[in-house]
């Protein structure tokens, strides 16, 4: 990497290192994790764009973060999810039709629309109620094709539960005393390789880079009373299971080559790789999170692995 310094006057190499900064804005202190640039030849600190740039994507996350404010990834998630443009969703919403247009260029919304945007983000249900009663405030098209994003979602809704839940069965199946930490890792595992290979997800459901690494939060609610103990499921029958033979040899090898690692081991592992990292910017190790995991990251990353190691079949597989 080269850029210029003003102590050389010159074009130089540069390395960049990874340091945690306080910045106090109006009264309150914020810890956020920082880069800074190092010139090769004289040793003094360099300004370069692309670091200046990461530093204050870096600041904007941990302000939002501590003031509890939606990110503005998340509110393009809602334009996406809902196949809705940022105006109609603003006069939905009874707010001015450029102030989502604001919030998408970094302004920083108040605490009141902030927690509506979030709740919309997450609740189906809810954004449901407000288009249907505030529809005469859009064009029928704008009505239209967001309802009929809605109704797409509620049936991807039943086929997710259905093929995730068939995932976390057959690996509970096949690995012996599993934790919820380990099942986490080798859900996320088997999400990417069978992406690289198959060039498909496994299932559609995201997950969220949490402090101990990818999380898929479904499935932690559903085993978080078990802490860091194995899974104990009563009955589990593989006929109830709706995976076909591709699907269970993926993770058959998945069990194989990862199923013998503790939770701990392979939460060391995630946290070294670029998905996890990346969506988590920022973050300090172990500050909370619930930022998505891009797909295309996760797709980016796994296809880059099974390249390096030159691997042509779930069988080469490897920690």
């Amino acid at each position: 990497m080269k850029g210029f310094c003003e102590a050389c006057r010159d074009m130089v190499e540069y390395s960049v290192e990874s340091v945690n900064k306080k910045k106090e804005i109006k009264g309150k202190s914020y810890s956020y994790h920082a880069q800074m640039a190092f010139c090769n030849e004289c040793g003094e600190e360099m300004i370069v764009s692309e670091v200046r740039d990461y530093n204050l994507r870096a600041l904007d996350h941990a302000f939002r973060k501590a003031e509890d404010l939606i990110e503005v990834k998340d509110i393009e998630r809602i334009l996406e999810k809902y196949d809705i443009g940022k105006r109609p969703l603003s006069l939905l919403l009874g707010w001015g039709e450029v102030t989502l247009s604001r919030y998408l260029s970094g302004d920083l919304p108040s605490k009141l629309y902030s927690d509506e945007l979030k709740k919309i983000l997450e609740n189906e249900a809810y954004y449901r109620e407000i288009i249907v009663r505030n529809k005469d405030r859009i064009s029928d098209n704008a009505f239209t094709k967001s309802l009929a994003a809605i109704n797409n979602i509620s049936e991807k809704s039943r086929m997710i539960s259905s093929k995730l839940e068939s995932a976390v069965k057959y690996l509970l199946v096949k690995s012996a005393d599993i934790t919820p930490l380990a099942l986490q890792k080798l859900l996320y595992f088997s999400q990417g390789f069978y992406k690289a290979f198959t060039d498909d997800f496994l299932f559609i459901e995201d997950c969220e880079a949490w402090a101990h690494g990818p999380v898929f939060r479904h499935v932690y609610l559903k085993y978080k009373t078990f802490g860091y103990n194995p899974i104990e499921e009563k009955e589990i029958f593989l006929d109830d299971i709706s995976l076909n033979e591709v699907e269970k040899d993926l993770l058959d090898q998945v069990v194989l080559h990862f199923g013998c690692f503790s939770g701990r081991i392979l939460e060391h592992m995630t946290h070294s790789e670029m998905p996890w990292r990346c969506a988590r910017g920022g973050l300090m190790d172990g500050d909370s999170s619930s930022q998505l995991i891009e797909k295309a990251d996760i797709e980016t990353y796994f296809k880059s692995v099974k390249n390096k190691y030159e691997m042509l079949t779930f069988g080469d597989i490897k920690d």
